[in-house]
């Protein structure tokens, strides 16, 4: 059996004595690797390392930074295969997918070689008499990252990278449901250049997320998770004194308007809200119709089509979808899906029983799709994170964007309309961080910041982008005058190297 343990100093690390957890194959429910879980000790020599690291590291040019981030980017485009095997193999999703989520990380990777513009500070001449003044960016020191189960590469990439740009070091510590994608990704970094302990990776769960709350010497702490998580991430390290961005939870609704078009709109419905099985925090969960002749149309095309979804394992191309990612997962959609149907919302597609042939144990749901589903409704109030879609139907869109703006999370919404007015109103007065229009999942690019409003962010940073540039620094501003130049014929400028 496998061994995954960690990765610290430049190097794997394993602590032979230390808790064990387990990796499996989603697709076939079997046992394929153990994974070392860190112990208060181990996280602590992964802090201590990078705090060591970090002295010489944060004055670094940042166009050297930039330039081993250039090389960095190229190595992830080269291993791009083994990446997305490694997400596949542990998490389910298709090699498609992996790869694009793959691609969306290394944009961000993009983004920080340009780094040196964004820590460009601001300029004042002649605040006062004789007066100057200018603000600079510095570094915190050392910062960390907790991430989830369903983007092993994309979301840790959406991290580190701005955080070691900006001079500071890194401990990562990721999912420990797939935990192999992450491990490379921190190998990798060694080869393009960065040096030890710029970049370390531990393993774990509960124990060694609490030991990065409350280790001193952390100074920021980035999270994406559930909001239950995200809200403990963030209570307890601002108590602790730490920066925090805690991206939580979402129930993303795309708003139907009678005048969309039917193909393109189910098209986005299935693609958001079945791709990748649903494990998206931007996945659209609630299909909210105006008008009822809106619903039929939408309703209709939707069962046709998601009639023929290839629901199965990675290794096959034709699948569209894989499996849910753990077992203890897949039983809680289910849980869902149960929930809904007591509670009287009207089920149109069931994906309960759906087996596979050959892969009867793996964590499979197939596309299910809820009508006339109701705002007190647990699966309306709570987000699955499965391939469950709610359909609702208001009389019109006034009705529509209160369900939006009721809702406690707000994290992305889109709404299908050829109106333009509709459009620019629905931009404007949606209480949403994400805002898609004709766009199923706005997903904002490397050099825009993806944060959400409401119980879906807790603290005052979006991540990546401009943003995160912010989070991951200090400002600094210096007021200065001179009274006389007293430097003499033997003074001498250092040579910084």
């Amino acid at each position: 059996m496998e061994l995954i343990s960690h990765f610290i100093d430049g190097k794997l690390y394993s602590d032979k004595n230390s808790r064990k957890g387990k990796v499996f194959n989603p697709a076939t429910g079997e046992q394929i690797a153990d994974v070392e879980l860190a112990s208060k000790d181990i996280v602590k020599m992964a802090v201590e390392n990078s705090l060591q690291a970090f002295d010489k590291w944060s004055k670094t040019t940042p166009i050297t930074r930039a330039r081993i981030f250039s090389k960095y980017k190229d190595l992830l485009v080269q291993n791009m295969n083994e990446l997305a095997e490694l997400v596949s193999k542990q998490h389910g999703k298709t090699i498609p997918d992996a790869k694009g989520s793959i691609q969306r990380g290394i944009e961000v990777v993009e983004y920080v070689t340009g780094i040196t513009s964004s820590l460009k500070g601001e300029h004042s001449s002649n605040v006062g008499t004789n007066v100057d003044s200018h603000t600079l960016r510095q570094p915190l020191g050392v910062c960390a990252g907790i991430t989830p189960f369903n983007f092993p590469a994309m979301v840790p990439m959406w991290m580190f990278p701005v955080a070691i740009a900006c001079g500071n070091t890194f401990v990562l510590k990721p999912s420990e449901k797939d935990p192999s994608c992450p491990l490379k990704l921190a190998e990798l970094a060694i080869e393009a250049g960065f040096p030890p302990g710029v970049l370390n990776c531990v393993n774990g769960d509960k124990e060694s997320v609490d030991a990065l709350l409350d280790d001193k010497d952390v100074q920021a702490i980035s999270f994406v998770g559930s909001t239950p998580i995200a809200e403990y991430v963030y209570h307890t390290g601002t108590k602790n004194n730490k920066r925090i961005q805690a991206l939580g939870g979402a129930k993303n609704h795309m708003v139907i308007m009678p005048d969309a078009d039917v193909e393109k709109t189910t098209d986005a419905i299935i693609g958001s809200a079945f791709g990748s099985a649903g494990e998206r925090c931007m996945a659209i969960s609630v299909a909210v119709c105006v008008g009822k002749e809106t619903n039929n149309k939408i309703k209709k095309s939707l069962l046709e089509k998601t009639s023929k979804l290839n629901v199965g394992p990675y290794t096959d191309e034709k699948t569209d979808f894989g499996p849910l990612s753990s077992e203890a997962h897949y039983k809680k959609v289910l849980g869902y899906i149960d929930s809904g149907e007591k509670e009287g919302a009207k089920l149109l597609a069931d994906g309960r029983n759906f087996k596979k042939q050959g892969y009867e144990n793996g964590y499979f749901v197939g596309p299910t799709i809820f009508d006339e589903v109701k705002p007190e409704m647990k699966i309306y109030k709570e987000e699955i994170f499965g391939p469950v879609l709610s359909m609702m139907t208001t009389k019109k869109y006034e009705d529509a964007l209160k369900l939006v703006n009721d809702h406690e999370l707000g994290n992305g919404a889109a709404v299908f309309t050829k109106s333009g007015n509709i459009a620019k109103h629905f931009t404007e007065n949606a209480k949403i961080g994400m805002i898609g229009v004709n766009v199923p999942i706005p997903v904002p690019v490397a050099y825009h910041s993806f944060g959400g409003w409401k119980r879906s962010l807790f603290g005052d940073h979006s991540i990546h982008g401009p943003d995160g540039v912010r989070f991951y620094t200090k400002l600094k501003t210096a007021t200065i005058t001179w009274n006389e130049d007293n430097a003499g014929p033997e003074f001498t400028i250092p040579v910084l190297s």
